[in-house]
């Protein structure tokens, strides 16, 4: 029996219920023979005769967050592929081949267009598989899976399903314009903090406090005057009962004992 003639036998059984009808395995019949001047149109005729079978595969993925036509769409280049790449000599009827590649290019669509955030192929795929399991256990226990339900049929370990549920969450993402109160006056975005330019100097800050300790009394008395509590040295030297002068080398030679300890501490 030819490759064609299985096809002819089997194609009403291989999907239901949108099987080819013996039309379309007559068409796929002659696209393989026809002359180059025959082939363009044999090859549109084909395509709509087994357009049925793409339909089909697209509907199994629907109810997933991907509108119904894009679906359709993507099932139909699966289908022109695997009519464009399909050889009968091989002794593989159609729908074997066929099936398997529109469902690649489903898959594809979903792992490569719907994700918002790019996470690794094999979480992407992960998080199909669970997904089919959990809609398929649902069914089957009359309740919602466990992690542990769907580990076993997925035959991984829960740590692996816990992985490819949290890496699903870069699924969809959130606008930062989504309203989060009531009255709709507070956006997600409005949440986020600014930029904070104090923990640039947070370090120094923590590296001050052991150096100040350093400096004699007076040296320190002199600092928080000039710079906490913004004295000139005119003003520091009437307060500390010495001359301006005097003020301005301790201030000098204090700085540069902070200088020098700061330095340092960071070598």
């Amino acid at each position: 029996m030819t490759a064609t003639a299985t096809l002819t036998a089997e194609a009403p059984t291989a999907i239901r219920p949108d099987a080819p009808t013996d039309n379309a395995a007559a068409l796929l019949e002659a696209l393989a023979t026809a002359p180059a001047a025959d082939r363009a149109r044999l090859r549109d005729r084909t395509i709509e005769a087994w357009l049925p079978l793409a339909r089909h595969l697209a509907h199994r993925y629907s109810g997933r967050g991907e509108p119904t036509d894009d679906l359709i769409q993507t099932a139909t280049i699966g289908l022109i592929k695997a009519i464009d790449r399909f050889d009968p000599e091989r002794g593989v009827d159609f729908t074997g081949y066929a099936i398997p590649t529109i469902i690649g290019e489903l898959k594809r669509h979903f792992r490569d267009r719907t994700w918002s955030v790019r996470v690794p192929r094999r979480l992407q795929e992960l998080r199909l598989s669970i997904t089919e399991a959990n809609a398929h256990l649902t069914h089957t226990l009359g309740r919602s899976p466990t992690v542990a339900d769907i580990a076993a049929h997925l035959d991984l370990t829960e740590e692996e399903v816990l992985e490819g549920l949290e890496g699903a969450r870069a699924y969809t993402a959130t606008s930062l314009s989504t309203p989060i109160n009531a009255d709709g006056t507070t956006a997600l975005g409005d949440t986020l903090g600014s930029e904070d330019h104090e923990y640039e100097i947070a370090e120094t800050r923590v590296a001050l406090g052991p150096a100040l300790a350093t400096l004699d009394a007076r040296e320190q008395k002199i600092l928080t005057l000039r710079f906490y509590g913004n004295l000139t040295q005119s003003q520091i030297a009437a307060q500390v009962g010495i001359s301006q002068m005097h003020v301005s080398r301790l201030l000098t030679k204090a700085l540069g004992k902070l200088r020098h300890h700061l330095s340092a501490d960071n070598l």
